[in-house]
């Protein structure tokens, strides 16, 4: 008799998907300027009389501001998460993320390269995947985007 496991079968496309989507999420946030919003400074003038007043007053300045500190804080505390996660996992483990999904150039980088020269001595293809997977998995479990496989061969987020 086999035996029966009651942990979850992980759906791995799935979960490399979401762990690839974050990475490309602290990239963004991490190298691109966002735009912040600005206050117009053109008065706006209605012809239209208002039909009762509304007695809300609207501080357009205010408002911006706080969405450009929240949102700067927010990615900031983003990728420090991704670097905490990142700097938790073994050596080989870290740099393969660091090297192949961190960097600036994620774009002209290919796994191919990563293994061949980046590894120092170059490992293999299949040693590559198994490190790899290990990674996205630790990834996946740090921030909370493990997907599992449902029993009836659907998938189902966790």
């Amino acid at each position: 008799m086999g035996q029966q496991s009651f942990l979850p079968e992980i759906d791995r496309k799935r979960t490399q998907a979401a762990v690839e989507a974050a990475l490309e999420k602290y990239r963004i946030y991490k190298y691109l300027s966002i735009e912040e919003r600005e206050a117009s400074t053109t008065a706006a003038y209605s012809d239209m009389p208002r039909s009762s007043p509304t007695n809300v007053t609207s501080d357009q300045t205010a408002n911006i501001a706080i969405h450009n500190v929240d949102s700067q804080v927010y990615r900031e505390e983003y990728c420090r998460r991704v670097e905490r996660a990142v700097k938790r996992m073994p050596k080989m483990e870290s740099f393969l993320i660091e090297s192949r999904y961190m960097t600036k150039e994620h774009d002209y980088i290919t796994d191919q390269r990563v293994y061949s020269f980046v590894f120092q001595p170059p490992i293999s293809e299949p040693t590559y995947s198994k490190i790899r997977w290990r990674a996205f998995y630790k990834l996946a479990s740090s921030l909370n985007l493990m997907t599992v496989k449902n029993n009836m061969n659907d998938s189902e987020e966790t």
